[in-house]
């Protein structure tokens, strides 16, 4: 019987730590290493960019604030590690989220507008751009290269 309990104290004491590991790293960190090697089909697309403004407003901003800066629990996206991450992995993190951290999964959105999401916040964190250049537009959201025929 002591076997057991130990067994079972040992298996909750590693899902414990497992958790506590996977909060400590951010989704950056956690993304596997094949997400470095995705490339941005959309990279230095200003198109793409001006996009990635109008659907970044619309789903990452009550969270993460219309600049970039960060809201609450919300980590700031303006920062370098954004900028300076793999395009494969803000993908992956857009695809995937992150449960313990509380960000949803955008799954849902089409993959061309997750990569323009990507091309937006890699030109946010790069400072080349004002946060919110054309994320309050009223125009419609210009459609991606990777749609058009």
């Amino acid at each position: 019987m002591t076997t057991v309990r130990n067994a079972a104290s040992c298996a909750v004491s590693c899902l414990v730590l497992t958790a506590a590991l996977a909060y400590s790293q951010s989704p950056i960190e956690r993304a596997p290493a094949r997400s470095v090697a995705v490339t941005n089909p959309l990279e230095r697309n200003e198109q793409a960019r001006l996009a990635g403004a109008k659907l970044y407003a619309r789903e990452c901003a009550a969270c993460h604030g219309s600049a970039g800066q960060g809201l609450g629990k919300a980590p700031p996206l303006s920062r370098s590690a954004v900028s300076e991450a793999a395009p494969g992995v803000l993908f992956w993190v857009l695809r995937n989220g992150s449960l313990a951290r509380g960000m949803p999964s955008f799954a849902y959105l089409p993959e061309p507008e997750r990569w323009q999401i990507v091309t937006f916040l890699r030109a946010l964190g790069s400072g080349t751009i004002p946060a919110n250049q054309n994320a309050d537009s009223s125009e419609s959201t210009p459609r991606s290269p990777l749609n058009q025929k």
